[in-house]
């Protein structure tokens, strides 16, 4: 068997040209262009680029950006201030603060201090609650609404099978399961140190994988025709002294296993951004009070 491959790239472009039809009849209906701010703290080559990308992806669909770069010094008090003028500015429907943060800034208080209505990374106390609670109108994490959008690419109808997702972060792992649980799902949390992975992995009819760990799920961890989303992204040196990225499960050994499997790159990624897009015109749809 040869897995189907998943082209997170060409979904990601169709939810790209849903967000920037919808921001043309927004605008259209004379509402002002939604407006993006991206703030970056230090210079990070990785989050410079990270950055870049977004804002000339906001731009392309018809939104406004705004950027924010502040130097690696700059102090929690500095930061939190910059939120709050942000969070008061009509312009500014979505705020997005790169991470990492360099150490002197608790990442925690500058998820809480952003306006949960411009949150558009999802990760406001406020919005995971909303999520957790199955109540609609909150913002959610960019990257799991990418992920299901992948596996809806590949299934129909996924009421009732059975997924893992091996990974239980507060960026991925646990917000998904939520989300594959109101799509009523048959949902399963592991990590990397659960028992049995292996055995665990091979009963599931989607296999979800973030946990960081190159190559960690291997061809024999699936059960044939799964459905295989691989979230992990990692930076490898070869013994040519190339460097590759690569994702979290051993892909030339699952393409001959999954019915189905995203590549890294080119999967998961692009999705992320063009969530992002969609929850930034979510967002100044639900502040100009429409659905």
């Amino acid at each position: 068997m040869t897995a189907q491959l998943i082209d997170g790239k060409a979904i990601a472009a169709q939810v790209r040209r849903e967000v920037e039809e919808g921001v043309a009849a927004f605008v259209a209906a004379g509402w002002p262009a939604p407006g993006l701010a991206v703030v970056l703290v230090g210079e990070d080559p990785a989050s410079e680029v990270y950055v870049e990308n977004k804002v000339r992806q906001t731009e392309a669909v018809g939104m406004r950006s705004q950027r924010f770069v502040l130097p690696a010094g700059t102090s929690e008090d500095d930061l939190l201030a910059l939120i709050e003028q942000l969070n008061n500015d009509d312009s500014v429907s979505g705020i997005l603060v790169q991470f990492p943060l360099p150490p002197q800034i608790d990442v925690a208080n500058v998820i809480s201090a952003i306006d949960p209505g411009k949150d558009v990374d999802g990760f406001n106390p406020l919005n995971v609650g909303r999520l957790a609670a199955g109540l609609d109108g909150g913002l959610m994490p960019c990257t799991p609404m990418g992920v299901m959008r992948l596996i809806r690419s590949v299934h129909d109808d996924i009421a009732g099978l059975g997924v893992l997702v091996v990974g239980a972060s507060n960026v991925v792992g646990r917000p998904l399961a939520r989300l594959l649980l109101q799509a009523q799902c048959t949902v399963s949390i592991a990590h990397i140190r659960t028992t049995d992975l292996k055995k665990r992995c091979r009963e599931a009819d989607i296999l979800v994988v973030a946990t960081g760990v190159p190559g960690l799920i291997r061809g024999d961890f699936i059960k044939p025709g799964a459905t295989v989303i691989d979230v992990g992204i990692s930076r490898v040196r070869l013994p040519s002294g190339k460097d590759k990225l690569i994702g979290d499960v051993a892909f030339g050994e699952a393409v001959e296993v999954a019915g189905a499997i995203t590549p890294v790159p080119g999967g998961v990624g692009p999705m992320t951004i063009a969530y992002l897009l969609a929850n930034t015109l979510q967002a100044a749809k639900a502040s100009a009070g429409l659905a």
